[in-house]
């Protein structure tokens, strides 16, 4: 099934849905959306630890630690090999092209997941302000994104809502017992490799920045894939300095075409954030610890959520309040996502752009000298066959590669 798994969580979660509900009849409607549900409600990848869920409910703890590994191990395969030819022959022709093409399309796939989650999530005026904020917020004063969460989710609580309850569907009672065990277990597996590695390497060497920023991205990334990919873009390229604005383009490039988690992306910014400061080690060795350091403390809190919390976040959903809070969340994501999209547009499209301090706000300030325009109309064919020709995801990406390929070899 994860070999399948392309389009982002809503394709990953359709892939399930089909094949473990429509053809193999394992879960029932109810209980997968009641899965859904409570993955919704935690920070992470939700198809990722959807699929935990699912095995967990249908063989407990080795279920669930099987449907979990298997779901991320194709798309962590295909990015690490991506990766390195990256690194190795981010240069050459070919390679140049088909990434010149991608970050087009990319950019126009992160602009229709705005439209798509706006939809859904802004159902009124109060909501469409929470999203006009958290743009604001984190595009003019950049505001950290785990504030913005945090801000939102309180005022949403507070906001006062005639909507019915969530219906409350207990799978199993809470034991304390058992929620030890799996916390301290948890703990220990998240907890002690970034502590061997400070031992190892010391407090600042780049594979414990890595391990200690991605630990914390994971307490806080609710919204999905893309309102977390605005959150470490901000952090990655412009605070630790691992790859550029292009660079992370090509990644989400990258993690959209292969199966998998879209999250994955983090993977390649683990990858070339010690590639190219090693720290005394071999580059291609740094690089590959850095996608392994990356991906155990993105997943493994994944694995924690579920196993510990299932019957206590479940019995919450009957609050009427926490609702309110996961409204007023999910609708400022849609602004933080929107910051991501015009974060990435201005840099496709322009291959100087300034900052200027104004007030206490931060403007981006694009020199129009310097506007690509073989990208601005490889941009307008990729928006244009995702919104009005309706083609796809994965054929506009191919299709714009190629472009760029064929640009990059014989125009450019």
């Amino acid at each position: 099934m994860a070999s399948q798994s392309f389009g982002g969580p809503a394709g990953q979660i359709a892939v399930m849905h089909r094949i473990l509900v429509d053809e193999k009849r394992w879960v029932d409607e109810p209980r997968f959306l009641h899965a859904l549900n409570y993955c919704m409600l935690l920070p992470g990848p939700e198809a990722q630890q959807l699929a935990i869920y699912l095995g967990w409910l249908l063989n407990r703890t080795p279920g669930g630690l099987v449907a979990g590994t298997l779901f991320v191990l194709p798309g962590f395969l295909s990015i690490l090999a991506l990766s390195l030819l990256y690194a190795g022959f981010q240069e050459t022709a070919f390679v140049a092209g088909l990434f010149f093409g991608l970050k087009p399309a990319v950019m126009a796939v992160v602009v229709e997941a705005v439209v798509r989650i706006g939809k859904r999530a802004l159902r009124n005026r109060v909501m469409v302000g929470f999203a006009a904020a958290a743009f604001v917020g984190i595009f003019f004063f950049q505001v950290p994104f785990p504030v913005i969460v945090v801000a939102a989710g309180l005022l949403g609580w507070l906001i006062p809502s005639s909507e019915p309850p969530a219906e409350v569907l207990v799978y199993a009672k809470p034991s304390w017992g058992r929620s030890l065990r799996v916390l301290a277990i948890g703990l220990t597996l998240w907890i002690v490799p970034l502590i061997a590695l400070v031992g190892i390497f010391g407090r600042e060497h780049v594979l414990v920045r890595e391990g200690i920023f991605f630990s914390q991205m994971s307490l806080v990334t609710f919204g999905g894939a893309y309102a977390v990919l605005a959150y470490v873009g901000q952090q990655a390229v412009e605070t630790y300095g691992w790859l550029t604005a292009g660079e992370m383009l090509d990644g989400l490039g990258m993690a959209e075409t292969t199966p998998g988690p879209l999250i994955q992306v983090v993977q390649f910014v683990g990858f070339l954030g010690a590639y190219r400061h090693p720290g005394g080690l071999d580059p291609w060795v740094a690089g590959l610890l850095g996608s392994l350091v990356t991906t155990w403390v993105t997943y493994v809190p994944c694995f924690l959520w579920i196993f510990l919390g299932a019957p206590y976040i479940e019995a919450l959903r009957g609050r009427k309040g926490l609702s309110r809070a996961l409204a007023g969340i999910t609708a400022a994501v849609v602004g933080v996502i929107l910051n991501l999209a015009v974060w990435f547009s201005i840099h496709v499209l322009f291959g100087q752009v300034g900052e200027v301090r104004w007030m206490g706000m931060r403007l981006l300030v694009p020199d129009w000298g310097t506007v690509d325009w073989a990208a601005v109309v490889l941009a307008v064919f990729a928006f244009l066959a995702l919104f009005r020709f309706k083609l796809g995801m994965l054929t506009t990406l191919a299709a714009s590669a190629a472009a760029g390929l064929l640009w990059h070899l014989f125009l450019a």
